[in-house]
């Protein structure tokens, strides 16, 4: 047998040596953090909120919990300035995940942030008109050349609008002041605007006595109320599509739990720890199914609200350009999670009308 030199000897020995610490290495490293941005003040401590089986998953730590042993921190940021806030945190790169209302998710879109949706995380919201309690306004029509307050650019901003139109006005024939939630409560209070839009936040300034509801969406059309899901920074996804999936899969195990009509008063106990009572989310939930409130399934009704947020935005002038909502959507995390945790057939998906679709049929999302 011929002899082998040193020098070669050396060479396979060292070539091997590497190969053996390439093959020891993880495929795929994590990242160190994983940081989500959530379109609200929220409340409590630790800060959190609610309406969302996301607010479950950040009140119980199932993050935290999912990637203990990851050497991955999960980081949680809250945003008074709600939606267009967390498009500026996703623009510099401050998040990697957003927990958004539809119109400020689709402005971002049109202003060219590159993002995927995930899944529905808290849909059929609903929207309100609340007054003081003295006030002489008793309907949508009265509050022509009333001061308004409607927070401009989240998602209850296009409903208002659309409201207003099916009551014969326009925004323009409304005094409008752009306040955020605690702004607008204040200014309420201390009657600095005869009115405001806003969702189930202003339940305890009613039940304190200091505002009257006058206009509720509930019970009417379903395209009158606000939809919002779990969105991901595209460089993020491409690079790290197993922290992807795990985030997806607390959040639908999240969303499972939410649904859960034995779990109501737990649900609301738990989203009571963000500050807004029980008594507040039982009056936004009354006469409602948990399942469909806190669905993550995409289906056509969800699609369809995006697609009608997305042409009336630009109807509106509220976006510069039209964007496209099929190829934003990124299907197959939700539709590997429902695989996984056996819940392919544990809510009802709904036609574009918001119509229950036939034989109890559930799908991800009809997408791609």
């Amino acid at each position: 047998m011929q002899a082998i030199s040193l020098r070669t000897f050396a060479r396979w020995t060292g070539a091997l040596a590497c190969a053996w610490l390439l093959a020891a290495l993880p495929a795929h490293a994590a990242p160190e953090v994983i940081r989500i941005g959530v379109a609200t003040a929220g409340g409590g401590d630790p800060v959190t909120w609610g309406g969302s089986p996301g607010g479950v998953a950040r009140n119980q730590q199932w993050l935290e919990e999912e990637f203990k042993n990851s050497g991955t921190r999960v980081e949680w940021l809250f945003f008074k300035g709600a939606g267009p806030a967390v498009n500026e945190a996703l623009s510099n790169k401050q998040i990697d995940f957003a927990y958004q209302g539809d119109l400020p998710s689709l402005v971002g879109r049109s202003n060219g942030l590159d993002t995927k949706l995930l899944l529905a995380s808290g849909t059929r919201n609903n929207l309100y008109v609340v007054v003081p309690p003295q006030s002489d306004i008793r309907t949508i029509k009265d509050l022509k050349d009333r001061k308004v307050s409607i927070f401009r650019g989240t998602n209850g901003h296009l409903v208002a609008v659309n409201v207003l139109a099916a009551n014969g006005l326009a925004e323009r024939d409304i005094k409008g002041v752009n306040l955020d939630t605690g702004s607008a409560q204040a200014a309420l209070v201390s009657n600095g605007v005869d009115a405001a839009f806003g969702g189930y936040e202003w339940f305890k300034v009613r039940d304190q006595g200091l505002a009257r509801v006058v206009y509720s969406t509930q019970g009417q059309d379903p395209s009158y109320t606000r939809q919002a899901g779990l969105l991901v920074r595209g460089d993020f996804e491409k690079a790290n599509p197993a922290e992807v999936q795990r985030v997806v899969d607390v959040f639908v195990r999240a969303a499972q739990w939410s649904s859960d009509e034995k779990n109501r008063a737990a649900l609301f106990e738990t989203w009571a720890k963000s500050g807004t009572p029980v008594k507040s989310w039982e009056a936004e939930f009354e006469n409602q199914s948990l399942a469909d409130r806190n669905s993550p399934l995409l289906d056509d009704f969800v699609v369809g609200r995006y697609k009608a947020v997305a042409a009336d935005a630009l109807k509106l002038k509220l976006i510069r350009r039209s964007v496209t909502v099929d190829d934003w959507i990124e299907p197959k995390y939700l539709r590997a999670s429902l695989k996984k945790q056996g819940l392919e057939g544990n809510w009802r998906a709904y036609d574009a009308k918001g119509k229950p679709l036939g034989g109890g049929a559930s799908v991800a999302t009809n997408a791609r």
